[in-house]
Parts: C-alpha cells; sequence; structure tokens
C-alpha cells in the first residue's frame, strides 16, 4: 500500500503531492493516509472551471441621465434575482426614483447604494439609454467605465460610431440589448419588443385622451355615437399592441403591412386587413419587412391616401433597422383628414412616417393633432423597468447558466435560433474589439411559400370582419324596414 501511495503522489502533476516526498506508514495510520492521499489524487485531475465566480464581480446601475428618461436599468425585483444568483450589485443614489422604485426598495433587495463614478466602475454596467456626457460631472460616460468591463444597454452600434470608438479605447465588452435575435429562444430578453408592446399600447391611450368622442359606437336616448377609425401602419410589436388596446375600446381598426403574415395577425385581433392589388412579399430578416419596390410603394400611398380621408386615427411604426424612417404619408395626405383626427408617430425618434411630425413634440396641423413623442415606453416608467430588468436578468441567466461562475463564449460558427445566435448577435464588442455585425447563422430555416387568396376568399374574409356596431345597425334598419313595410299593406 505504501508503494502505492508512492506511486500517486510522485506521479501526479499538483505541486502540493510532489511536495511531500516518499511516503512513509506509520503504525495505526494507514487508514488516514490512504484517505488523505486519495483525496489529494483526485483534486489533481479535476479540471478549473472557467469564467469569474459571481461572487467577485459587481453589477452597477446607474442613474439615468438622458433628457425626459424615467426608466431605470433594474427593477428591485431584478436586483432581488442577480443577488440570488451570487452577483453582488451597487445602485446610484436616485436612480429609481422617477420609476417610483426608492432607494429604500433597492436596500431591501440587497443593493449597496453609491454615488455615480463608483456605480460606473462596476464589472458589468447595465443601462437603459447608451452612455453619453454626464454635465455635472463634465464627463462622458463611457470614460468613467471600468477598463476590459462590461457594458449591457440599449447602443444601437450602427447609427454610433463615436461611443464604440470611446468603448473600445477603454476594452470594454458590449452587449447591446438592442442587437438581441428575435429567434423563438430570445424572446424573454427582447428587450424591443418589450418596449414596443409598451409604446402600441401608450399611443392609443394618448389618441384617445386627445380625440373629441368615444371609440366605441353607442346607440344612446340623445343620439347615435358612431365608432372612431383607426389605421395602424405597421404590424410588428408595437402595431398589433395599438391594434388590441384600439379593438377593446370599441373602435373600428384598420391594419396595414406589407408582410402576409402579419396580416393574419390584425386579422386574429379583430382588425380589418388592407392590401394592395399589387402582390409582393414584405418579408425581411429579423423581424422587420424590407423595403418594396417602386411599384408596391405607389400603390401603398394610393392606399393611404385615400384612408386618411375615411379614418380618425393614424398610427404608424414603420421602421427600417439602421435608416431614417420611411415617409408615408405626406403633408396634403395629412392636410385631407377630418378635423380634429389625431396621428401618432412611433417612429418620430428616427424621423416619423408623417411628413409633418415633429419629434418629440404635440402639437395641432391645421386641425389634425400630431404626437411626435419619442419617449412612450419612458412615460410609463414602472411598466417600462420592469420588463426591461425581467430581459436583462433573463438574459444574464441564460448566456452564463453556471451556477458558480460567470462566463459564455463568443462564436462566430453557430446555428439559427440557438443560444450561440443570441450570443454572437448581442454581443457587438469583444475586449474593445467591434464585431458588429454577426455573421449570418447556418441553418436558417425557409419560410413557407404563402398562398394567395382568391377575390372570394377576401371577400368572406371581409364580411366576417364586420364590428358589432355595424351588424346592430344593419339588422335594426332591416327590423324597422319591414315594420314599415307591414305598416303600409295593413
Amino acid at each position: 500500500m505504501a508503494n502505492l501511495l508512492k506511486t500517486v503522489v510522485t506521479g501526479c502533476s499538483c505541486p502540493l503531492l510532489s511536495s511531500l516526498g516518499p511516503c512513509k506508514v506509520l503504525p495505526g495510520k494507514k487508514d488516514f493516509l490512504r484517505t488523505f492521499h486519495t483525496h489529494q489524487a483526485l483534486r489533481c485531475k479535476s479540471s478549473v472551471k472557467p469564467g469569474i465566480p459571481y461572487k467577485q464581480l459587481t453589477v452597477g446601475v446607474p442613474k439615468e441621465i438622458f433628457q425626459n428618461e424615467k426608466r431605470v436599468a433594474l427593477s428591485p425585483a431584478g436586483v432581488q434575482a442577480l443577488v440570488k444568483q451570487g452577483f453582488n450589485v451597487v445602485v446610484e443614489s436616485g436612480a429609481g426614483e422617477a420609476s417610483k422604485f426608492s432607494d429604500d426598495h433597492y436596500r431591501a433587495a440587497g443593493a449597496q447604494i453609491q454615488g455615480t463614478k463608483e456605480v460606473l466602475a462596476s464589472d458589468l454596467v447595465v443601462k437603459v439609454r447608451a452612455p453619453m456626457l454626464n454635465p455635472t460631472l463634465d464627463s462622458h460616460e463611457a470614460d468613467l467605465l471600468k477598463t476590459s468591463g462590461t457594458l449591457i444597454s440599449f447602443i444601437y452600434p450602427a447609427q454610433n460610431p463615436d461611443l464604440l470608438n470611446k468603448l473600445s479605447k477603454r476594452k470594454t465588452t458590449v452587449l447591446a440589448m438592442d442587437q438581441v435575435p428575435r429567434v423563438t429562444i430570445a424572446q424573454g430578453y427582447d428587450a424591443l419588443s418589450s418596449m414596443a408592446n409598451i409604446a402600441g399600447y401608450k399611443a392609443v391611450v394618448l389618441a384617445a385622451n386627445h380625440f373629441g368622442r368615444f371609440f366605441t359606437g353607442q346607440i344612446t336616448a340623445a343620439g347615435k355615437v358612431p365608432p372612431a377609425k383607426i389605421l395602424i401602419v405597421g404590424g410588428g410589436v408595437a402595431g398589433l399592441a395599438s391594434a388590441g388596446a384600439a379593438k377593446s375600446m370599441g373602435a373600428i381598426v384598420r391594419g396595414f403591412d406589407t408582410r402576409a403574415a402579419a396580416l393574419e395577425q390584425f386579422k386574429s385581433l379583430g382588425a380589418e386587413p388592407l392590401e394592395v392589388d399589387l402582390k409582393e412579399s414584405g418579408e425581411g430578416q429579423g423581424g422587420y419587412a424590407k423595403e418594396m419596390s417602386k411599384e408596391f410603394i405607389e400603390a401603398e400611398m394610393k392606399l393611404f391616401a385615400q384612408q386618411c380621408k375615411e379614418v380618425d386615427i393614424l398610427i404608424s411604426t414603420a421602421l427600417i433597422p439602421g435608416k431614417k424612417a420611411p415617409v408615408l404619408f405626406k403633408k396634403e395626405m395629412i392636410e385631407s383628414m377630418k378635423e380634429g383626427s389625431v396621428v401618432v408617430d412611433l417612429a418620430a425618434e428616427a424621423g416619423g412616417n408623417f411628413e409633418t411630425t415633429k419629434p418629440g413634440e404635440l402639437y395641432v396641423h391645421k386641425g389634425i393633432t400630431h404626437i411626435g413623442y419619442t419617449d412612450l415606453p419612458s412615460r410609463m416608467a414602472t411598466q417600462a423597468s420592469t420588463l426591461y430588468s425581467n430581459n436583462i436578468t433573463k438574459l444574464l441567466k441564460a448566456i452564463s447558466p453556471d451556477k458558480d461562475n460567470f462566463y459564455y463564449e463568443v462564436k462566430d460558427d453557430f446555428d439559427f435560433g440557438t443560444m450561440g445566435h443570441v450570443i454572437r448577435g448581442t454581443v457587438v464588442m469583444k475586449d474593445g474589439e467591434v464585431i458588429f455585425p454577426a455573421p449570418t447563422p447556418k441553418n436558417i430555416p425557409q419560410g413557407a411559400p404563402v398562398k394567395q387568396k382568391t377575390v372570394a376568399e377576401l371577400e368572406a374574409e371581409k364580411a366576417a370582419t364586420i364590428s358589432p356596431f355595424t351588424r346592430t345597425m344593419t339588422t335594426a334598419s332591416a327590423y324597422t324596414a319591414i315594420f314599415i313595410y307591414i305598416k303600409y299593406i295593413e
């Protein structure tokens, strides 16, 4: 046994055991020696886990300094989740006040309250808005980040090359929440969709607030009230949220999108899908529609011009990633609307879909109320912060599932819809090196061809989308006509 133990010790690469020298067996100590040496030998063979222990990492939550920004990157519930995972969390004093989260709430969740510089110097900083110049400190937030630290925030790398240069000098690793791939596995961390959902809902609430009538149609003793007619352009998350909210309030909702799948979603919410005569697929990548042909755009503009004369409220959400928002409604089209109508431009921050939009402003142009706010999610700060916090905590747990260490691997070789796809798409800078945009994933599923509907099918669908108000009025009119006819023949 002694010779065997000597072989184990001298053959082990572990410095601790190699320094023990020859084993000497003492009387009555054989069992102890065997246990000690066997334990140490097993430790030699175990591999060291990659990454850094969570308890050695600090997550910083600074206060947002962008004008009128009321959101905060982590809610107290989000802090509690990260503390439970093992992270240390520091929150800037007053960071959550605008979202109705006090410093005491954060302390109760396990966070420490510190100053701006201390928070920005954390190992991992989470923000809502991209880093910018802090006028109080007269320093750019990027310059205050820890060297070789990690930043998680909305970044929009294609539009902010100067910011990327600043972050590169700090050797920062950047996870852009706006670049999370829109695939099934990443739905829980898709912050763009979370914020778009809030913006779509808030757009309808604001439109109702500035519209002079009910949304729902009513028949009262004082007279008949027609329902409001609403056109929503864009069947993404924001557009569908608007459609659902407007429909629940009793309005007649029409939806337009260049993608057949989006039109089907409009229909599922009870909205009337609008199409142009020209057949052309608008399916693009990343959850967005592609740019259409000149002929299609001309047919589209003709449809919009006609709708402007009919509807009471316009809500537009059309965006092109990395580019200025397309102008879909010309000045003369807006001026053709009925006085008292309302238009809400959810693409205002990117220039706007209405030629008459003034980004960030609410104003009236020839009797038409224009809502061009660029901070709709921030106007529901508590809800927006809660959802954004959930996106971040779920993302951190997903990319680093290890229970003890924080670690994830960025690979250029990955399949579509996998966690490798999510990580590579989200990480836009690695240790100061810009790696945006991500390479094309492998095994991209091919969508099934869209079957074109017949005229009879389209007419049947249109008949099925008649609103309850219209159906009631039609039935009432029919009964009235029959009653008059009976009285006449008597």
